[in-house]
């Protein structure tokens, strides 16, 4: 059977070793210029080199974001860029705009294009428009059901691959089409820096009483007209992949290692365990409960299932709802002491309980009950940022596993 592709976020190289070691298909990520997302780190083009050497090294794909909406000085240098991309043997870029198409074609040919979902595609028309060019994926608008879906599937040609969102923060306005920022910040979300005001908590004001903020709320707290619930769409696998979709998405190039491990480590359990026994498959509810471990909204299921109601909005509050903090790395362990070596993501106690998980395997349990700084002194606490500690285990662990505490407050 021909598996469908899990696609993570990767706003550094750490994201992306993680991404993959948690198990994604593929990665995407932003360069320093062309992409969506100034707030995430980015690479540059040696890093880019080193993602996609680590990806390959492991069968994995890298696809490059172009995706910004260019004003005409915003694609200066964008040839010599996609030069380097072709040469470094990244597996494709993601473009919106037909101008930057037009470039990146006829500058490297050969270089795959997949269509942004920026790109609001939304009809047979459309993509066949970009089939006929020679495109062979494209990202259509969140705002399609699965019913539209379905439909394209079958029109199709077979060889143009449909690439979905799956899970993720939501976009007000069409796939991020939207003014808002640009007007009242002066960042242009089009060009990768969204203030997302759409998040932001509005009053209303009556013509004869100005300075009177008349507030439209749910409750005391006042009401977040535009802010959009979480996608999360692990409860509906096998739907997606019997559409035909080639590739689920996961939102997040801004999000933490910690989130980008938790959620694709879920999401490909979910997906092997459906190819496993696809007659047979039970969502296991386990696996939700884990992706609500890391920072998150309350979740809605989008345009799936048609156009969604006001359940979609989170009237309340614009906050995360943080369950869980990320408190240690494991970048080692000694099977002879049972001590692993930490790299430490915030403070940890002796007495403190812990989760342990890593890829495609059960998390474990237990309390801190011994820990060691690198001077091998007994210590209490590990309070300074990415301190390399010795901690007592008792269960085995490998590199790369998290370690994670449940928040008190």
């Amino acid at each position: 059977m021909d598996k469908v592709e899990l696609l993570a976020p990767a706003g550094d190289l750490e994201k992306l070793r993680m991404a993959i070691n948690y198990g994604a298909d593929a990665v995407y990520l932003g360069g320093e210029g062309f992409g969506l997302r100034k707030a995430s780190k980015n690479f540059s083009i040696d890093e880019i080199e080193e993602g996609v050497n680590y990806a390959h090294e492991r069968e994995k794909m890298v696809y490059v974001t172009l995706n910004i909406i260019p004003h005409d000085g915003d694609m200066d240098g964008l040839e010599e860029y996609v030069k380097d991309l072709y040469r470094i043997g990244v597996d494709a870029v993601i473009v919106a705009d037909p101008g930057m198409f037009s470039v990146v074609s006829r500058t490297v040919p050969n270089l795959p294009i997949h269509i942004s979902t920026q790109a609001s595609v939304t009809n047979y028309e459309t993509m066949m428009f970009w089939y006929n060019l020679g495109v062979r994926r494209i990202v259509p608008a969140r705002e399609l059901s699965f019913a539209e879906l379905q439909n394209l599937r079958d029109k199709l040609p077979k060889d143009m691959e449909i690439e979905t969102f799956v899970h993720g923060a939501m976009c007000i306005s069409y796939s991020g089409r939207c003014l808002i920022s640009n007007y009242m910040t002066g960042r242009d979300a089009n060009l990768g820096d969204c203030a997302q005001p759409c998040r932001y908590k509005y009053a209303l004001v009556e013509e004869k009483r100005p300075g009177e903020y008349f507030p439209i709320f749910e409750d005391e707290d006042g009401t977040f007209l535009m802010n959009s619930k979480d996608l999360c769409m692990i409860e509906h696998v096998p739907e997606l992949i019997r559409t035909g979709i080639k590739s689920f998405k996961i939102e997040g190039r801004v999000k933490s290692s910690y989130y980008v491990a938790t959620v694709i480590r879920s999401y490909r359990m979910a997906i092997d365990q459906y190819y496993n026994n696809p007659k047979n498959y039970k969502f296991n509810i386990d696996l939700l409960d884990e992706i609500k471990k890391v920072s998150h909204r309350d979740f809605t299921t989008g345009f799936y299932f048609g156009k969604p109601t006001d359940k979609a909005q989170v009237y309340t509050t614009a906050s995360y709802i943080r369950g869980y903090d990320f408190v240690g790395l494991i970048l080692d362990f000694d099977h002879k002491t049972n001590i692993a070596t930490v790299e430490q993501r915030n403070r940890m106690f002796l007495g403190d309980k812990v989760e342990i998980f890593g890829p495609n395997k059960e998390y474990f349990t237990q309390t801190i009950e011994k820990m060691w700084n690198e001077e091998g002194e007994e210590i209490d606490v590990a309070p300074h940022p990415q301190q390399i500690v010795k901690v007592l285990m008792t269960e085995p662990v490998e590199k790369m596993d998290i370690i994670r505490k449940e928040r008190e407050d």
